[in-house]
């Protein structure tokens, strides 16, 4: 059966053509700084392969691209959409409708917008490809893969917030968590490696960036929440703020509920502290001594520290670190800053090793490293064009 998943984060789209249950990859591509000028467009074949820098203005047009690259008379892969079997669509938050890989129906996409409340910047973006997938691919099976599923594992005691108890039995507001496509895959790649279900913390630094403490193989914490806003610093978004500064902004200020609410996940995080949500233009010009990158980056690190203090004290202790998404496998930079002046933690960083960049699993920290520290590509992608497998074959 062939595949075709499409994962649309924020600020990109990620694509890929499987045969499944060979796992044979046909091709694979992404489009990212969507809604710039330079947006990137790739796309990769075992023969051939293509870059390509466009205005890609937002999600429908860069899918319309990635479907026309595939129909490409000279370089495409598939002659008809007919061949699609499958499209798998990566979806951020199922909330509390969705616990499982499911087909989608006119049903399910109104939960899925009715969700876009809870994650903004992603389910519209998640619906725009479903919708667009729907016209090209009309014989295909459509399939929803929920980032949210991962973390139903988390424990009350992690998942309920203190706020009144019918706010959580009525309304439903707790923690969901996030990326848990990526978190499942590595993590299962890390106990794989380690050979044991090890006591880890998942590191996911891209546009949206988070960690998850997994024991035993599964999600026991996670640092988003209710929606993929708070946590970690992010490319446009905030991450952990007080509340109080939301009440300060509408009453002191006068911005209204709107206004903060774009402030908090499009106008801040690395974006609002330099200009740049893009975090290679920051290390570029943190490079160049521009002072707010360079703060910038070392408040994001931070951050990220503080987290792993509080997961190592949640799993009772740490066997090993992952870094994995676009920054955590290819900045060696950003890895270096979370992982200096960590050795009460028993982590201890191999600059050496931390330069190499590679396509698989590799051990960057020392080898008396109390802590092991692995940098792992997440491969979504595969996750869920195994995910939507499973679900057709039952």
């Amino acid at each position: 059966m062939k595949i075709l998943i499409i994962n649309s984060g924020s600020s990109s789209i990620k694509y890929q053509l499987m045969i499944m249950p060979t796992n044979e990859v046909i091709c694979s591509g992404m489009i990212d700084r969507i809604g710039l000028e330079t947006s990137n467009v790739t796309f990769k074949t075992a023969s051939d392969s293509l870059e390509e820098l466009l205005p890609i203005a937002n999600h429908k047009v860069g899918l319309q691209k990635v479907a026309d690259m595939l129909l490409d008379a000279e370089k495409g892969v598939i002659k008809s959409t007919s061949e699609i079997g499958a499209v798998g669509h990566r979806v951020v938050h199922g909330g509390s409708y969705f616990s499982d890989t499911t087909i989608i129906t006119e049903e399910v996409k109104e939960k899925i917008k009715e969700l876009s409340e809870l994650a903004p910047l992603h389910n519209p973006a998640h619906l725009v490809g479903i919708t667009v997938a729907e016209e090209i691919f009309s014989d295909a099976k459509q399939v929803a893969v929920f980032d949210t599923a991962f973390h139903q594992t988390i424990p009350v005691e992690a998942y309920k917030y203190a706020i009144p108890n019918y706010l959580l039995t009525e309304n439903k507001v707790r923690v969901y968590g996030f990326h848990g496509t990526s978190h499942k895959y590595v993590s299962e790649k890390a106990i794989g490696y380690l050979e044991n279900n090890s006591k880890i913390i998942t590191i996911h630094l891209g546009n949206g960036c988070s960690m998850t403490a997994v024991k035993d193989g599964k999600s026991i914490d996670h640092t988003m929440g209710f929606s993929p806003a708070n946590g970690l610093i992010m490319g446009t978004r905030a991450g952990d703020i007080d509340q109080s500064v939301i009440f300060y902004l509408t009453k002191n200020l006068s911005y209204t509920a709107d206004e903060v609410n774009a402030i908090l996940l499009k106008q801040s995080g690395m974006l609002g502290l330099t200009g740049y949500s893009d975090l290679r233009d920051i290390e570029a010009e943190a490079e160049k001594g521009n002072k707010d990158c360079q703060l910038a980056l070392l408040m994001n690190a931070y951050r990220i520290r503080k987290y792993i203090g509080s997961y190592t004290a949640a799993l009772n202790g740490l066997d090993a670190i992952i870094f994995t998404a676009g920054i955590g496998e290819n900045s060696s930079y950003m890895r270096k800053l979370v992982c200096t002046d960590m050795d009460y933690f028993g982590i201890e960083l191999d600059q050496e090793k931390n330069q190499v960049r590679s396509k698989s699993i590799r051990e960057i920290s020392k080898p008396n490293s109390k802590t092991k520290v692995l940098v792992i590509p997440t491969d979504e992608e595969y996750e869920i064009a195994n995910q939507v497998y499973q679900l057709l074959q039952n």
